[in-house]
């Protein structure tokens, strides 16, 4: 029996089979004239692997939330990219790829093909310049420790992200550590004063 003319009863129920095993992330993405920034938001993501490919192919798996459920995308970036330039920062709640473009230039949209793009893909406001604008024309990554897609595969690029979540975990036990101690010295310098009468 043939459904929609072409897909048999088998194969369109894998295609829904497939589809409701693996959910698509939150993908948010802005650009400058020599770079791509892409944010996979998917918070506490373990077994997470990302791979560029120099024609522009971008692929994500994870699993994440109470039932460990699979994520995955594959995406076919408008044009070529530098992979070995290209890098990586996996933390806590998202993945932040800055992904540099082969050839400098504005790209009309982040994916290849007429189209539109999955309601997944979204833009990034926060990091959105206009060509034509005189903004900033790199973002402040503000200390991001990032890896590059180059020397990353298989066993090393999991090795990454696991000491990418535990340095961002120190350092906020650090920070937590510092402010309880303020507060400590504070609180002692009130119980010794004097009281005003």
């Amino acid at each position: 029996m043939h459904l929609y003319g072409y897909l048999s009863f088998n194969k369109l129920s894998d295609i829904l089979f497939a589809t409701f095993l693996s959910r698509h992330p939150e993908v948010k993405w802005a650009q400058r004239l020599d770079k791509i920034y892409i944010t996979v938001q998917l918070p506490d993501a373990k077994d997470a692997k990302v791979n560029l490919e120099p024609d522009g192919i971008f692929t994500f798996s994870a699993t994440a939330g109470a039932g460990n459920s699979t994520y995955e995308l594959k995406m076919d970036l408008y044009d070529k990219v530098n992979k070995e330039a290209s890098k990586i920062n996996v933390g806590v709640r998202s993945i932040f790829c800055v992904v540099e473009k082969a050839e400098k230039g504005w790209w009309k949209k982040l994916l290849r093909g007429d189209g539109k793009a999955p309601h997944y893909v979204k833009v990034d406001w926060d990091k959105w310049v206009d060509e034509d604008a005189n903004g900033p024309g790199d973002l402040d990554l503000g200390g991001m420790d990032f890896s590059n897609f180059g020397n990353m595969g298989g066993d090393a690029m999991d090795d990454d992200f696991e000491d990418s979540d535990d340095e961002e975990q120190a350092e906020i036990v650090q920070k937590i550590g510092e402010v309880e101690k303020t507060e400590e010295i504070s609180t002692d310098a009130k119980s010794e004063a004097p009281a005003s009468t």
